[in-house]
């Protein structure tokens, strides 16, 4: 089995991050037994990714940053040349390749739309704020090609999305993949998950106006042609999940790698479908989701305070739902109260103590007592 580490190097990782990839470390190093004796965790394949497709974005240096802190915390990867770690700038003709084929098969179109033309048009889902792209300019292509040719020709700006199927498949197919408009996927931690992506995602941008190919797109072309079989992440990314499904399957079903999966450095071929596990999310003491411009939980503000890797671990366990010990009372038994301070712990340490089952007990996601409960003693 194979997961990954996938962070953006947009600046120094938070607590939310190292959270993430804890999750995602244990889930891979279970997978072969417990730590030794020595304290060497055993297990499955561990890549790392850095995802720095969208070059503005990109803070000069922060991949060296991300790399020292996973090793600060005890998360080690596979070293493997040309797949991990990886860098996503330079692989664009790898992208371009899986891009011509989606739109050799008619499955992309060019959009003129702004994001205030798609703010107009329309409506948020209810809960989330998700606005699925309401299809103005597919049905422009669909009803007047010749003026969609016209507009290319004069230069006009533009993205390209990629076409969503449409109506209903009333079986309930239970089974990770596509059928017609319905994807359905069994998470580890949130239970069987359904979407219909007419309604639920909509013709999503896979290349954008300026030129970038877009974190959809990148993401299942990278996770298929290396390997990756386990993927945890946040739970804000459940809708994408069943985008990332489709769109496997349509490049799989183009035969792009070579019958919908490329061989691995390993010679392991990248399964259909990986299994996924998406976490409670972790906000700020003032119930804002954690961002990497919190600079009181960033890795290297915190490490610059003597913060130890270990604390940093063991918090982490504890939000993961791992039965960590802490506080300051008998009566204190979780991170959100103010007086919790958990055991530290290696990685190692939390591997012995692993398991979903109390994470899959209590969904919701995680609050901060304090802007930092490493320093508020």
């Amino acid at each position: 089995m194979t997961g990954r580490f996938a962070p953006t190097p947009s600046g120094r990782m938070h607590l939310g991050n190292a959270y993430a990839m804890l999750g995602a470390w244990l889930v891979e190093r279970a997978r072969g037994g417990r730590a030794d004796g020595d304290g060497d965790a055993r297990g499955g394949r561990m890549l790392l990714r850095i995802e720095d497709i969208d070059e503005p974005r990109v803070m000069a240096g922060a991949d060296r940053w991300i790399m020292d802190d996973l090793d600060w915390l005890g998360l080690d990867w596979s070293a493997e040349e040309g797949v991990s770690p990886l860098w996503q700038t330079g692989r664009q003709a790898i992208y371009e390749e899986a891009f011509d084929l989606l739109r050799q098969a008619g499955l992309v179109y060019p959009c003129f739309c702004s994001r205030a033309d798609i703010r107009a048009a329309s409506a948020p889902q209810e809960g989330d704020g998700f606005v699925v792209y309401p299809g103005t300019c597919r049905r422009l292509i669909d009803d007047d090609p010749s003026a969609v040719r016209e507009r290319l020709a004069a230069g006009d700006r533009h993205s390209w999305r990629l076409r969503m199927p449409e109506g209903h498949d009333p079986s309930g197919n239970t089974a990770n993949g596509s059928t017609g408009s319905i994807v359905t996927f069994d998470d580890m931690i949130y239970g069987p998950q359904r979407f219909d992506l007419a309604r639920d995602v909509g013709d999503t941008v896979i290349r954008r106006s300026d030129g970038i190919f877009s974190y959809q797109l990148v993401v299942v072309v990278d996770d298929l042609l290396t390997g990756v079989d386990d993927i945890v992440r946040g739970r804000d990314l459940l809708r994408s999940t069943a985008l990332q499904i489709h769109l496997r399957d349509l490049l799989a079903g183009l035969g792009f790698g070579g019958d919908g999966a490329r061989e691995t450095a390993d010679g392991a071929p990248s399964p259909r479908h990986p299994g996924y596990a998406h976490l409670p999310l972790i906000d700020n003491a003032a119930g804002v989701r954690l961002a990497k411009r919190t600079r009181s939980l960033d890795l290297g503000y915190l490490r610059s305070r003597g913060v130890a890797a270990e604390q940093v671990v063991g918090y982490c366990a504890a939000l993961l739902g791992l039965p960590v010990r802490g506080g300051f009372a008998d009566d204190v038994t979780t991170p959100e109260d103010p007086r919790f301070r958990p055991v530290p712990l290696t990685a190692a340490e939390a591997l012995d103590l692993f398991s979903w089952e109390s994470l899959r007990g209590n969904l919701t996601d995680r609050k901060l007592p304090s802007d930092n409960p490493f320093l508020n003693e």
